[in-house]
């Protein structure tokens, strides 16, 4: 039952991080999910330094704060000081997750939050930390109830604005010119990608996180141009790549989330092939 339980939780992270980092590969602004993921970990630590809890929605609340805020000094950076996008983003990523790194360190006696697991996450151990009713029935991993709950919302986010980011991301100028608000659509993917982030930012880590929000929609755009096939496709690429994951990673007895990762990027090298000979 552990092992189901652990499939599910990686299928439910890498099917959030798939559907959100498709829209984020279409802009081009794939590393956008790199500094957002890396800088949501001061706003994590200090949730976490408020409430106590790992489990608080707090931690949403703080990671969102964090991942739009970035956002903002990103395009600071970028439009009034005439730095360089990517790096803009590098100033600011690197920055505020060394920050992170420093909250854990000094403030390590208050929260339970392991500098490590912040960088690679503890996908083995997902089935240990679960919710229990007050008569002691075990209702599963707290993570599959915190991932279940962002990919609703990441679905009803992207039915409502499905036809406006649609037209902001392919054409801003004429989205522009019939009236959608593409700024406003901009900074609410920013924010639905924070939340995607801090979700499965114990799954995965920072750093692997980022593998998940780009690799599936850069993979599956060398099958498709079509947008509702590409976004399906990216869940089929999330789901093969979670399972093929966990049991690569058990026969190897290696991380699972970096396995993951791995397995992705040979799935991305496969499609490379077949596309090119196609």
């Amino acid at each position: 039952m552990d092992a189901l339980w652990t499939i599910i939780v990686a299928i439910l992270a890498s099917v959030n991080c798939a559907l959100v980092g498709t829209y984020l590969v279409l802009r081009k602004i794939a590393m956008m999910g790199d500094a957002i993921a890396h800088s949501t970990l001061p706003g994590i630590v200090l949730a976490l330094l408020i409430t106590g809890s790992k489990n608080s929605p707090i931690l949403i609340v703080g990671a969102g704060i964090t991942g739009v805020l970035v956002t903002f000094l990103i395009a600071f950076l970028e439009k009034k000081i005439s730095i360089q996008a990517d790096a803009a983003i590098g100033i600011n990523f690197t920055f505020l997750f060394a920050l992170g790194v420093i909250l854990i360190s000094f403030f390590s006696r208050k929260i339970d939050l392991d500098p490590e697991c912040s960088l690679y996450g503890e996908l083995a151990t997902v089935s240990l930390d679960v919710w229990r009713t007050s008569s002691g029935i075990n209702l599963g991993p707290k993570a599959f109830y915190i991932l279940l709950t962002a990919l609703v919302i990441n679905l009803i986010f992207l039915r409502i604005g499905y036809k406006y980011l649609f037209v902001s991301t392919f054409d801003p100028q004429f989205a522009q010119s019939i009236g959608v608000h593409t700024t406003r659509w901009h900074y609410c993917l920013m924010a639905i990608t924070s939340l995607t982030t801090v979700a499965a930012f114990e799954i995965a880590g920072a750093i692997l996180v980022v593998a998940l929000l780009i690799v599936p929609a850069a993979t599956m755009y060398l099958v498709t141009k079509s947008l509702k096939r590409l976004l399906f496709y990216n869940v089929v690429f999330a789901i093969l790549n979670a399972i093929g994951g966990y049991y690569t990673s058990f026969l190897l007895n290696s991380s699972m989330a970096a396995t993951m990762v791995t397995i992705s990027g040979l799935l991305c090298l496969v499609t490379f092939v077949f596309s090119k000979n196609n």
